[in-house]
């Protein structure tokens, strides 16, 4: 709502009888409502209009209702750019099963504890097999700080590294650009294709996030093995560097990818008469 609009109307209409209840004493308007002034009078002896109790909760609650929706439009805006797979917008904590406990529990944490994380420049680093729920709860963690107004990213590896290849020119500032983010959130840490291109890619990716200061959470399908004992030099760089910057935690569980699989294809089998 316009605000000087907002001024323009309560002189209209303040101190106006709008109720039959409205009553005058003492020479000023009363509202019959909440039986409080609509007029008052000021130092010079001036009559003026006023808004009573009732009718200034009203303009507070209108207030309170442009203020809502400016930040639930905000927060719109964060998730058609925070996510580039649609998706991930519905990969929220309430949808969340919980058969992994103390991942949820790690989860909701780091998003209570998010100042102290900024603050601190600390990320997560989620790794462990395939299909044990770390691209989702990353997704999740990013949908909850975006309800509290954070703006954050979530993408992978490959497909910054297929837009960063795209561009003309500007490739460092897109890569530095990534930094408006108050969380970057990367899936699929060595599903890239392993050239050393890539891996410059990637190298650079997690340095200017380093430089910038703001937190990073990466998922990986690596072991502990694999990122404690990297195969090479620039390997152990990287993952030396995201050590630093996260908060390494094994996701453990079963293939929920291959459950689902497995419950689908049971469905369709009973839908098709084949059991």
């Amino acid at each position: 709502m316009d605000f000087s609009k907002m001024i323009d109307e309560i002189s209209a209409t303040a101190g106006k009888a709008s109720s039959p209840d409205d009553y005058e004493w003492n020479g000023l308007m009363y509202c019959g409502t909440c039986h409080t002034p609509k007029q008052c009078i000021l130092s010079n002896g001036m009559k003026v209009n006023c808004l009573c109790a009732c009718a200034t909760e009203r303009r507070e609650a209108e207030r309170q209702e442009c203020i809502e929706l400016a930040r639930r439009q905000r927060i719109e805006q964060m998730r058609k750019v925070g996510f580039p797979d649609y998706e991930m917008q519905f990969c929220t904590f309430d949808r969340d099963d919980k058969s992994n406990a103390e991942l949820s529990r790690v989860a909701l944490n780091y998003v209570s504890n998010f100042n102290k994380m900024f603050l601190e420049s600390k990320g997560l680093l989620l790794y462990g097999t395939v299909g044990t729920g770390k691209t989702f709860i990353s997704a999740c963690i990013a949908n909850a700080l975006m309800d509290k107004g954070y703006p954050c990213l979530v993408t992978s590896f490959a497909r910054l590294c297929n837009t960063i290849t795209g561009l003309y020119e500007g490739k460092q500032a897109y890569i530095d650009g990534l930094s408006r983010f108050d969380l970057l959130v990367i899936d699929d840490l060595a599903a890239e294709r392993d050239t050393e291109y890539m891996g410059e890619m990637v190298q650079n990716i997690i340095d200017s996030r380093y430089r910038s200061g703001k937190p990073l959470i990466v998922t990986t399908n690596l072991t502990g093995a694999e990122l404690m004992h990297p195969a090479d030099v620039k390997r152990q760089r990287l993952y030396s560097r995201l050590f630093e910057m996260c908060f390494p935690y094994e996701v453990k569980g079963t293939d929920r990818r291959k459950k689902k699989l497995n419950d689908d294809d049971s469905r369709m089998r009973l839908l098709l008469g084949l059991e």
